[in-house]
This record gives C-alpha cells, structure tokens and sequence, in this order.
C-alpha cells in the first residue's frame, strides 16, 4: 500500500509546477503516487509535465474546473471517496504547484500522521519567499464573530490580541505545534479513513474556502487537525490567483458559502443581516447578485 496519493491543480503555473514535481521526486522515505489536475491552462503546463515527468498521471480539463471539482478528479483517480477501497494510498496530499518540498518533509509529515492516529488533517509550516509566515498556514474556522473581526481589520490592528487575532491564529509562536480548526489546502494532508467518512472537497467552492470546509466535516467527525512545525515548506502564494480577476470574488464568496453551510442556522437574525451587508460590501456587484440567489446544495 502506498503511504501517499498526491494531488496537485494547476492552472498556468508550468514553471513553478516543474520545481514543485522536482521537489517532490528528490522526496526520501515514503512510497507516492503523484496526479497533476491540469485546469485548461494555456501555458504548455500540460506538455511539461507529459515531457518531463513520465511516472506523473496527467488529467487535463479543457475548462478551469475550480480547485475543489479538479483536486476531487485526482482524488477519485487515486482511489479516495466516501466508501472508497481500503488499498487506495494511506494518505492524500492535497498540493499546490508553487511549493517546494525538502526531501525529507514528506516523510516527516507522514510519520507525525503515524504517531497519532486521533490527526485526521495536518499542515506543515509554510513560508513565503521572503521567509515569513504563510498566515493561512494555521486558522480559525471563520465564524461570525471571527470573521467580523477582520472584516473591520481588528485582526490586523490587534494581532497578539487572543480575541481579535483568531482568523490566523498571530497570537501564537509559529514554531510551536499546535492543534487548530484548519490548514490550508496548499498543503493538506489528510488520512484516508477521514476521506471515507467524510467525502471530498465540496464543489459548491470554486477557490478558497473548500479547505476549511473539508476540515470542518473532518472534525465534526471526530479527528483533530494539527499544525506541525518542526517541516517547513516553502509557498510562493497567489501564483494562479494573482492571474485571475475571479479570484477576489471568490474569497468573499467562499465565506458566503461557508457562512450559509455551517453558521446561518444558528445566526441570529440582527447578526445575519450584518453579515450579509459586510460580504456585500466587499464583494462588491457580483457577491449582491449571489446573495439573491438561493443557498446551493452542499456536494459531499
């Protein structure tokens, strides 16, 4: 069995594709699978990778499928599903094509996995090219009073503050391992049981958000989700997204999606109604004609 079914969507990012894929072949001490979801991109990333990296399964999309609908594709390709075959790899790794790895982080992140059977979804530490933190690298779930918070930029003004520094969670020592609501699907690693119970990313996300999601049901079924320090991996960020004009409202939009799925049950009506006006806000037009739009039915 292998230890590690790895996943990564691209969507014109070739160069830093071929360094991630590099990465990951000079990885020691664990066995893989690696899937490349290509998302239409007009870049020749496709043609790189059937070049240049022969064992690599490509999946090329003649549309930009998003990257929950693309990473479920390899997903599905290395046997991962709700009631999928107990021989589909130990362990997925949801992976972004502007990392890089050192060799030895796959196997650490498989071992820290090992050691403690409770951790349905772990994270390492990620850093971006100037050497610091990844904020999204560990977070809060984004509930009303959170997200509130860094909507007005609280979060930003008061970043020690254990109140208002929730969101990204910049109250704590990055060095220092730690047991959150989330990682980031730039590097999400994820048990197989926890997929089986659970189901894949919801394609109700186009980007952002189809993370937190996923490790929201993770826990909500009984596993812990765990930030691990001691691997660093380094993230470029925002390499496809900065490309799109779609992506700023996506954000909002994702934390509508969330907001709706998990929190409006509960949501006093005043409260809604706030956060509904702030999203708007800063989403601009095309989150004001989401909103008129009833609540899509949640994909599992």
């Amino acid at each position: 069995m292998l230890d590690l079914g790895i996943v990564v969507v691209n969507w014109n990012t070739r160069d830093l594709l071929r360094d991630c894929l590099r990465s990951v072949e000079q990885s020691e001490g664990v066995t893989y699978r690696a899937v490349v979801v290509d998302n239409a991109s007009s870049d020749d990333s496709a043609a790189m990778v059937r070049a240049e990296f022969p064992d690599v399964t490509l999946i090329e999309n003649t549309d930009n499928r998003g990257y929950p609908a693309a990473n479920n594709q390899g997903l599905r390709q290395l046997g991962f599903e709700r009631g999928g075959p107990d021989d589909a790899p130990r362990y997925a790794l949801a992976l972004n094509p502007d990392t890089v790895l050192p060799p030895d982080a796959l196997r650490e992140m498989v071992a820290y996995m090992d050691a403690d059977p409770r951790v349905g979804v772990a994270g390492p530490k990620l850093v971006l090219l100037d050497g610091s933190l990844d904020l999204a690298c560990r977070r809060s779930f984004p509930t009303p009073e959170i997200s509130f918070y860094r909507m007005i930029g609280l979060s930003k003004m008061f970043p020690r503050s254990q109140r208002f520094g929730r969101y990204n969670l910049t109250y704590l020592d990055p060095d220092v391992e730690t047991e959150v609501d989330s990682v980031v699907g730039a590097f999400m690693l994820v048990r197989r049981e926890a997929i089986q119970r659970v189901g894949l990313f919801d394609e109700t996300f186009f980007m952002y958000g189809e993370d937190l999601d996923w490790a929201y049901r993770i826990k909500q079924a009984g596993w812990t989700v765990k930030y691990n320090p001691r691997v660093t991996v380094t993230h470029v960020k925002r390499a496809a997204s900065r490309q799109s004009r779609r992506a700023q409202q996506e954000f909002y939009r994702a934390m509508l999606i969330f907001y709706r799925k998990h929190y409006r049950p509960t949501t006093p009506w005043w409260l809604h109604g706030l956060i509904l006006t702030g999203l708007a806000l800063k989403g601009g037009r095309p989150l004001w004609r989401e909103l008129r739009r009833p609540s899509p039915a949640a994909f599992v």
